[in-house]
This record gives C-alpha cells, sequence and structure tokens, in this order.
C-alpha cells in the first residue's frame, strides 16, 4: 500500500531511513497494491534496509515523520492547518510571469545554494515539456521536487513552513515563484475524483473528529497507490501511524515534471479543505482518518492568472480570453458531454404527429439524479420489442448507466455491469447481427472501446476490449464498407485522429485504421453529403476551431481533409437539413463566443460560409428534432454554465428564432431526444454533472414541456444511451459510470417518468457480497459485509425483482468476505463471515425466512481474509479453511452435524496468504488445499491425509505478488493445474500438475494491469476450461472501491 505525506522535509529522515526495520505486516485492505521499489535499488529482502548517502535518490516529501526537528511535520504543524486562522493566500497573482532565474532571484538570501538547484531544475527539463508547459513553467515544479543535500532544507520545505505562517507578509518573497509554480500546475489537467493517501507517524486521530473542517495550507504530496505502507523507507509497520485517505476534487499529478520520475506523485493546491467523514483503526497503532474535499465559500487560493481555474467546475467565464490554454483534462470533461451520437438516434423511431405550431415549446424541465459527473448520453433500442434506452456515461464513477423508458416514460431499477476508465462516450448498434442491441464505450482514461454485446433480455456480456487512439472522446457506428457489418469511428482528442475499426461480422473489429485531422478533435457525426451513396465524416477541432470534412470511398477508406472554419472553439456538431433543400448542413456549437455556427451544404458536398445564432453561455452540446411540429427543424442547446438548455426553432432557410430558455440541474453537458412516455410527442433528456442528475423535459403536444422529476444515479453518469432491452415495449436507458467504471441498466416500468435507479442503502464500506435464495421464495436475496461498522446487511427479493427488505446484524470486527451453504443440514443456506479486524470468523443460522437470528464466533489466525467450504474429511458435514493474512496460516475448522465447528488447526503456508482453492491434486479422491501467498510469490500446496489433517506445505513459486487462484485441468490430462492472478507483474502463472501432487515450473501469460482475480468455465462450449481475469488499474481504496475493471478472457487451446 502506498501513502505519500505533506510536502515537507523533516531534519532526522536520513536516521531513520538508515534503520533497519521489519517488512511491514499491516495491511489495511483486501485490494492492496503490492509495494514498490521507489528508489530503483534492488529489490529487498525481509529483514534488510539499503543505506543511501545520496539524499537526491529518496523524496522526503513521502514521509512526515513526527520530531521536534525544525522543518518536520509535528502535531502543532498539522493543527496549524485545522485551527490556525490564517488568510487566504491573494495578491501574488499580481506578479508578472518570469523565467525561473529571475522568479526566484528574491529566494537567493532565504533558500541555500539555490542557483545550483535551480540550473539542476532546467538541466533536467527537455526541450518541449510535457502538458504544453514551457520549459520555465516544467522547471518551477522540478525545481519544488528537488531534494536539497544536507545541513541545507529543500525549497519545498521552506515554502510550505512559510505557508502556515500567520502573517502572509512573510510570503511576499515567494510570490513570484508561486505565480510561476502555480501557472504551471493549473494547467495540468485535475486527475478525476478519487481517493489520494497521506501520512504521518503520529496518531493524530484525536485532533480529527468527524465532522471537522480541515484546511491544508501548505502543498500536500500525495499518492493515488497505498504501496509505501509496505516499503519501510516510509511509514513502516511499528510505532503509531496515521494514514489520510482524502477524497480529492481537483489534484493534480506531477510525475512528467518531476525530479522522482517513476513516482506517481500527486499534488493538493494550498488551501485544499477537507471535512472529515470518519476514522477506522484496523490494527494497532494504525489509524485511517478518510477526508472530503469540498469547494470552499470563500476564495483560499487565488488562481495565477485571469481565466485559471483551480477546480475542475466552471467557476467564471474564463472562456472569454483564448489566449490562455484550457488544460485538457478539464477541457475532455466538458467536451465529452457534448458528444451526441447521430447513429444511435438513428434507431429511434419516426414520429409523425399533426399539431399546431407554437412559439414556447417547452415548460420547466423535469429533473432526474444520475451518478457523479454524467457527460453524454445517447438513445437505441436494446431489446427486440423497439424499447427506446438513455444511456448516460457518468465521468465521476467510470459507469454505463441503462435507463429504460416506460410507455410514460418511467424506468426500471438499474443493472450494473462493469466498464473502464473515464468513459467518454457510447453507440449503439447490433454489432454481431443477431438482432439484439449492444454497446460500444469509449475510455478517455486508458485509451480503449469496449464492446459489449447484448442478449436481448435486458442482460449484457463481457466487454470485448480494443486499443485505441490517444484519449477517444466520440464515437459513432455505421456500415462504411458496405459488408453489412456495423463498423465504428473514433475521434482521438490526444493524438489528433480519428480511427476507423471494421466490424469482422461476429462483434470483433479489425485493429484501427488511423486519418490526421486537426487539433483536440471533439465531435463526430456521419452522413453522405456529395450524394455520392458514401457515407462521410463531419469532425469538429476544439483547439482550430474549425469542422473537417472527410469524404468516404466505398471500401470505408476517406480522402484528403477539407477544412471550414468557424467561430471559436467548436465542441459539438449536429447534421440536419435546416434550409428544406434536402441537403445535410451542420450546425457547431462555439463554447467560447456562445453561439451557433451553422454551415449549409451544397450538393456536391462542400458547405457555404457559417451563419451564427446566439445561445446562453457556453454551449456545449447539440441535438436537432422538430420541437413545434412545423416541417422546420429546429435544435436544443446545452449551456453549461448557465446551467440551461436553449430551444431554437428553425425558420426554415438555415437561420433559428430567439432561443427560449429551460433552467435545468447544476453545469449540464449533454443532451439526447426522444418519445419517453409513448405519447408521441418529442421529449427531451439532459445530463447535469456537477449534480449528478439527469432531466427530462417531457413534451405536452404543442411543444412545451412539464416539470422535472430528478433521479441520482450512479457517483459520476457520462453518457446516456436508451433502448428496449427487456421485451416489454417500454423504454430502458443504459447509463455509464465513470467513477464506479460501471455501466447501469434502467428497466421501464410503465408508470412514471422514469423509475428510481435500484440504489440500496448498507452499512459503511461494504467489502463483499454474496447471492443466493434465503427465505426459500425462489428469488435471488442478498448479503453485504459492511466494513466499517462490523455488520451484514441481509436483502431479500420481492415477487417484481426488487429487494424491499434490509436486515441488519453485527458481526465481528472489519467483515471483509461472506460465502453460504447448509451448514446444519437443515435445507437453509447459512452464511460464514471473515472478520478481518478481529481475527475471528461469525456464521449464521438461517431460520428459513431469510432471518439469521442465532450468531456464533469462532477465533482463528491473524487478520483472516478468505474462506471456502468443503467436506475435507468425508463425513458428509461441510468444513471450513480460512486464510490469515497476518498470521502466515491456514485454519481448519471441522463441522459438527448441529452446524457447530471444532477448535481450529493451524497449518503454516507462505507470507502473507491471500487467497486459496481447493482440489484433488494428487489423485487420491481427497480434497486438498492450494494457497496464494502475496507475500513471497508462491503457492503452498497442503496435501490432504483424509481425516482432515493435512501434510506440511510445500511451496512452488508464482508470479509477483499472487492476488487470486484456481484450479481445474487446464491441459486435458486428467490432473488438477493451478491458475495464479499475478498482481505485481501483470501475468497469469498456469502449474501443471502431476499425478504425485507435484506441479511443474510455472508458464507465464501476459494480463492488463494489476490482475485481481481469476475463475475458470468452459466459456466457448468445447469441453476445455477456459478463463477470465479481472485487471484492477490503481484505484481509490477508501470507504468504496472505485477501481478500473477489466475483463480478459483466455480460451483453451484446441
Amino acid at each position: 500500500m502506498s501513502i505519500t505525506f505533506n510536502g515537507e522535509e523533516t531534519g532526522n529522515h536520513q536516521d531513520v531511513l538508515r534503520e533497519e526495520i521489519n517488512t511491514n505486516t499491516d495491511p489495511l485492505y483486501r485490494d492492496e497494491i503490492p509495494s514498490v521499489n521507489l528508489n530503483n535499488e534492488e529489490t529487498l529482502e525481509r529483514n534488510q534496509f539499503p543505506v543511501t548517502n545520496n539524499p537526491m535518490k529518496i523524496n522526503h516529501r513521502l514521509v512526515d515523520v513526527s520530531t521536534s526537528s525544525k522543518g518536520s511535520v509535528t502535531v502543532m504543524n498539522i493543527m496549524n492547518d485545522i485551527e490556525g486562522n490564517l488568510g487566504p493566500i491573494l495578491d501574488y497573482a499580481e506578479e508578472p510571469l518570469l523565467p525561473l532565474y529571475k522568479a526566484c532571484a528574491s529566494l537567493e538570501n532565504i533558500i541555500d545554494d539555490l542557483s545550483t538547484y535551480i540550473k539542476m531544475a532546467l538541466d533536467e527539463t527537455p526541450e518541449k515539456p510535457f502538458d504544453e508547459l514551457t520549459i520555465d513553467e516544467s522547471a518551477a515544479i522540478r525545481l519544488y521536487t528537488l531534494e536539497w543535500k544536507k545541513p541545507y532544507e529543500s525549497l519545498y520545505t521552506v515554502l510550505n513552513r512559510t505557508l502556515k505562517e500567520q502573517s502572509r507578509e512573510k510570503l511576499r518573497p515567494y510570490f513570484k515563484y508561486l505565480k510561476l509554480l502555480l501557472t504551471a500546475l493549473v494547467k495540468l489537467p485535475c486527475i478525476p475524483p478519487l481517493s489520494v493517501w497521506r501520512g504521518v507517524t503520529k496518531n493524530l486521530s484525536t485532533q480529527f473528529p468527524p465532522g471537522t473542517t480541515v484546511v491544508w495550507w501548505g502543498f500536500s504530496s500525495c499518492t493515488t497507490e497505498m504501496t509505501v505502507l509496505e516499503n519501510n523507507m516510509y511509514l513502516g509497520n511499528t510505532g503509531s501511524r496515521t494514514l489520510f485517505s482524502v477524497e480529492a476534487i481537483n489534484a493534480r499529478t506531477i510525475r512528467n515534471h518531476s525530479h522522482f520520475v517513476n513516482e506517481d506523485e500527486v499534488l493538493l493546491l494550498p488551501g485544499t479543505q477537507m471535512i472529515v467523514q470518519s476514522q477506522f483503526s484496523p490494527a494497532s497503532d494504525l489509524y485511517i482518518i478518510h477526508l472530503k474535499q469540498v469547494r470552499p465559500e470563500q476564495i483560499l487560493l487565488e488562481p495565477p492568472f485571469e481565466g485559471a481555474y483551480v477546480y475542475p467546475k466552471i467557476q467564471r467565464q474564463w472562456y472569454r480570453k483564448k489566449r490562455f490554454a484550457i488544460p485538457i483534462g478539464f477541457l475532455f470533461t466538458l467536451i465529452i458531454g457534448g458528444i451526441i451520437i447521430g447513429s444511435v438516434l438513428g434507431t429511434r423511431p419516426k414520429i409523425h404527429t399533426a399539431a399546431s405550431v407554437c412559439t414556447h415549446p417547452f415548460q420547466a424541465p423535469t429533473t432526474y439524479a444520475t451518478g457523479n459527473n454524467p457527460q453524454a448520453a445517447a438513445l437505441g433500442h436494446f431489446m427486440t420489442n423497439n424499447e427506446l434506452v438513455v444511456a448516460v456515461v457518468n465521468s465521476g464513477d467510470n459507469a454505463l448507466l441503462l435507463l429504460s423508458v416506460n410507455a410514460d416514460g418511467t424506468l426500471q431499477n438499474p443493472r450494473s455491469y462493469p466498464i473502464g476508465y473515464r468513459p467518454s462516450s457510447s453507440v449503439a448498434a447490433d454489432f454481431n447481427n443477431d438482432n439484439k442491441l449492444d454497446f460500444a464505450v469509449s475510455h478517455y482514461g486508458d485509451d480503449t472501446i469496449r464492446i459489449i454485446l447484448g442478449n436481448g433480455n435486458g442482460i449484457f456480456q463481457n466487454s470485448i476490449n480494443y486499443v485505441a487512439g490517444n484519449r477517444p472522446v466520440s464515437l459513432v457506428a455505421k456500415d462504411f464498407n458496405n459488408d453489412n457489418k456495423i463498423d465504428l469511428v473514433v475521434a482521438n482528442y490526444g493524438t489528433r485522429t480519428v480511427s476507423i475499426m471494421f466490424n469482422k461480422g461476429n462483434g470483433m473489429f479489425q485493429y484501427p485504421v488511423d486519418y490526421p485531422i486537426g487539433i483536440y478533435p471533439s465531435s463526430l457525426v456521419v452522413n453522405d453529403f456529395n450524394n455520392d451513396n458514401k457515407l462521410d465524416l463531419a469532425i469538429s477541432n476544439y483547439d482550430d476551431g474549425n469542422v473537417i470534412i472527410l469524404f468516404g470511398e466505398e471500401n470505408g477508406t476517406f480522402g484528403i481533409p477539407i477544412n471550414y472554419p468557424v467561430n471559436g472553439s467548436t465542441s459539438s456538431t449536429v447534421c440536419g437539413d435546416f434550409n428544406n433543400d434536402n441537403q445535410p448542413d451542420l450546425v457547431v456549437t462555439s463554447a467560447n463566443y456562445n453561439i451557433i455556427s451553422v454551415l449549409l451544404g451544397n450538393k456536391n458536398g462542400t458547405f457555404q460560409p457559417y451563419i451564427n445564432s446566439a445561445t446562453d453561455k457556453i454551449p456545449f452540446s447539440i441535438i436537432a428534432g422538430h420541437f413545434n411540429n412545423d416541417t422546420n427543424l429546429d435544435v436544443a442547446v446545452v449551456n453549461t454554465y448557465d446551467n440551461s438548455t436553449s430551444v431554437l426553432l428553425g425558420i426554415g432557410n438555415g437561420s433559428f428564432q430567439t432561443p427560449t430558455t429551460y433552467i435545468v440541474g447544476y453545469l449540464p453537458v449533454s443532451v439526447i431526444l426522444g418519445d419517453f412516455n409513448d405519447d408521441t410527442k418529442l421529449d427531451l433528456v439532459v445530463s447535469n454533472s456537477g449534480v449528478n442528475t439527469i432531466s427530462v423535459l417531457l413534451g405536452i403536444g404543442d411543444g412545451n414541456l412539464q416539470a422535472a422529476i430528478n433521479y441520482t444515479i450512479g457517483n459520476m453518469p457520462t453518457s446516456m444511451v436508451s433502448g428496449y432491452f427487456n421485451n416489454d415495449t417500454k423504454l430502458d436507458v443504459v447509463v455509464t459510470d465513470d467513477f464506479d467504471r460501471i455501466f447501469h441498466i434502467l428497466l421501464g416500468n410503465g408508470k412514471e417518468i422514469f423509475q428510481f435507479p435500484l440504489n440500496y442503502t448498507v452499512g459503511e464500506s461494504p467489502s463483499s457480497v454474496v447471492l443466493d435464495n434465503f427465505n426459500n421464495n425462489n428469488k435471488m436475496d442478498a448479503v453485504v459485509t459492511n466494513n466499517l461498522d462490523d455488520t451484514i446487511t441481509v436483502l431479500l427479493d420481492n415477487e417484481n425483482g426488487i429487494f424491499h427488505t434490509r436486515m441488519d446484524y453485527s458481526v465481528g470486527k472489519a467483515p471483509c468476505s461472506v460465502i453460504c451453504d447448509d451448514f446444519n443440514n437443515d435445507n437453509k443456506r447459512d452464511l460464514v463471515v471473515v472478520n478481518y479486524g478481529n481475527n475471528s470468523i461469525s456464521v449464521l443460522f438461517n431460520d428459513g425466512n431469510g432471518s439469521f437470528p442465532i450468531i456464533m464466533n469462532y477465533m482463528v489466525g491473524s487478520w483472516p481474509y478468505s474462506v471456502i467450504a468443503f467436506d475435507f474429511n468425508n463425513d458428509t458435514k461441510l468444513d471450513l479453511a480460512v486464510v490469515s493474512f497476518g498470521s502466515f496460516t491456514v485454519s481448519i475448522l471441522l463441522g459438527q452435524t448441529n452446524g457447530t465447528f471444532q477448535t481450529p488447526i493451524n497449518y503454516v503456508v507462505g507470507d502473507f496468504p491471500y487467497a486459496l482453492t481447493t482440489g484433488d491434486f494428487n489423485n487420491d479422491m481427497k480434497p486438498d488445499l492450494a494457497v496464494a501467498n502475496r507475500g513471497e510469490n508462491t503457492v503452498s500446496i497442503l496435501l490432504n491425509n483424509g481425516d482432515a489433517t493435512f501434510q506440511i506445505s510445500v511451496n512452488y513459486p508464482t508470479g509477483n505478488s499472487p492476488y487470486s487462484i484456481t484450479s481445474a485441468d487446464f491441459n486435458n490430462d486428467t490432473k488438477i493445474d493451478l491458475a495464479v492472478a499475478n498482481f505485481g507483474d501483470n501475468t497469469i502463472s498456469i502449474l501443471l500438475g502431476m499425478e504425485n501432487g507435484v506441479f511443474q515450473t510455472p508458464l507465464f501469460y501476459q494480463t492488463g494491469s494489476g490482475p485481481y482475480f481469476i475463475i475458470s468455465g468452459d466459456l466457448n462450449n468445447d469441453k476445455k476450461p477456459d478463463m477470465i481475469v479481472t485487471n484492477q488499474k490503481s484505484g481509490d481504496l477508501n470507504e468504496h472501491e472505485t477501481v478500473e475493471i477489466q475483463s480478459e478472457i483466455y480460451l483453451n487451446e484446441p
């Protein structure tokens, strides 16, 4: 687990690093990341520690050692952040932006040997720094990260101490450097909202009661991982330690501009305000404090220049002056919300109504809550019954949320499916020609396209992943090469290309073919612009302020790009016939000029000079439709800054009337249209990224809309698609959720506009779940372990598939895992819960109606983590095997007739056992055990003697940090083999078994980043076991997991 600390240097760090300490045995959660060598030293043996005399190799900002020496982070320093009445950091922004040497001139008499380190920072800075920073800007960050040789104090040490002084006048000599440093930092993209980690070697729990408001005035160095906790260079495993888990909203990663290029250091800016959410002590002398960053009501840190943003949300009219570079990360958050998938909209039913023309077509909107930061939306028919579904992509929780729309616009409860990191756009089409609607989702965060095939009943298969260009933001799906297979075109914001991916016909795609276009493509539309019966593309480029036309060829290739300039920075494009000449025209939003630009099309595919129409502030998404039934095409525009949607009624000649504005939710970013309540009247759905809602504006029939209804979905919805998923003729919705990295399906119920999504409150920090029929009604129920409040939650299903009964039961401390089976032979499903915090398991007996009135506890090894149930001694009674992470043991608890268990028998295995499986490894008809040992990169084999005693374990090597294990006969030789997921080196190990319980040298297969879980099964019906591996990239291990999940399928060779 890694953790970083406040950006200060302590006087005695070198002494701490020279100590020899034991390997940390204090894991906090099951999803830890293995320890890494941050200093490019050799991998450490268990009780060894490198001695170094070179302070430049060690990033002292990563540790706060509590001492009384000057410059250290003492309790008083920390409390100054909490209780000190410090004023805001102002006036430095008035300073001129100077080269690094001049910016630091006033510090020469304050910082020792400063010129030497300025030269070092400039020498290390490349001629073309990352993130479009200047050399001096990048070097200013690098200078901050440099470690001064002892006995001198580093720049960051003195700067951070001065930032915490009561008198702001003492900060004035730093103003010019702060101007350069903060100018550079605010140009870096904010990382997505997630938890970062920081700590100190002191118990500060009493100073951070829940509800306390905290302001950290210094630059705070943090990390997104917790591996440093396992590295004795840092927090170590003894003594009092406090770990801060911060839900950050505006952190910047500085690795590309740091002296420590191998460390993923994240900076929180001065004036970071937070509220203490909770505390947790998973081990002696270790305290975890959960902080949630909030936007302060008053300015604590003045932005370094006009138009700069400190937080990722829009604060003022930064878009007025284009001379400032808009950070890519923040720009993406807004742009992807403006993507409207034209091909998906083409799947909605045509609406033919005769109604009177009205001049004010919409009333106040209906608003629905979604997840965190909904960014983009699309429509589609996912079921076989023409049911329309809205899909919303949530940037904040990495998920696709499906909202199924009923006959009157209501939605059913969502199902959730894992997707990738930062989904940006989605499109719906039938990719495998089975007449069932599928999904394609682009992921800005991991540069992938995921294909998710639908089964036609509202259920989706595991995703198939493809590498796209850098930062894909927009998708369209059409048959570009006339082979009756739906292809994909992707706009890649980072690599400034569009990629076409040809469909093989079975839902699989060929490698992408790239076409270079302008700077930062933000939106795609497709049409036949030159009347040659071949599909063409129109791409809006945000930074170039233009639209690029690519004419299609019969084989799916595209010609030379043709450039049409428009005003300002283009973010979204829609295609339609706006002057009634039967030629496709374009309308483009220009966010920084508050206008839309109309380009009327000619028959030969050229376009006339643009015509501008005014909108409200920051038009970021646009859609076209007949809102007032007058045969002239109208547009609806989402205005992000004004929290509104504008409807501009078409005149019929390519121009529009004065917009009519409707207030929606906070920071709306995308809009879709459709008939959501089956009344043949067009409605609108707007996603609101600032309040995680969607607003539904239902058409009354004359173009007006009803009042809004709000729904909360997920944590950060980013795009929507609608369609028919479950054959009930009611429109459903899919929403991608960026923060949780899943997509949700909401099925329509035919009663209201949208049924509230299926969200159920359980305990604090739910850690695992098991599904079974606990009340004998043939319905699937759920049991969830709640790690932070020491309970389990039982949710019983009723007749309509919705959980309606919740019961909580107290168990041991920090429950982390649960299994179910019939342990007392009464044909009722009982529970066994593993309690990580007090070294026990709890057995809960079912009374048959889903209640668990009897609970029995058993002590096992230190920090138990995983459990399996099996009859190990062949007496027809279920026994238990529990791995204990802290004591390096497996505990066997033999079952008795009444469901009780005997005193555990412990067997020593390898270091830090993490997972286990069972199988007959030596063909003696007795179940043996295999345990994955995360701490020493082995599996331990324990052969069963037949009486539930086991032989001394024999260890076999695996890859680095094995996290999960499964068993099957992978090579069809009738001997049980093992497959191990190795989190630390992104591999799986296959250990082929021999008849006597011995295993061969492992075979290795490369996986994605951070393989965490592995299962086996026959996926392609060839009677050979295949494997599925989930891959976790760095995630938020706080009170709820926010990790990237990828699924990889390994098919057994024929």
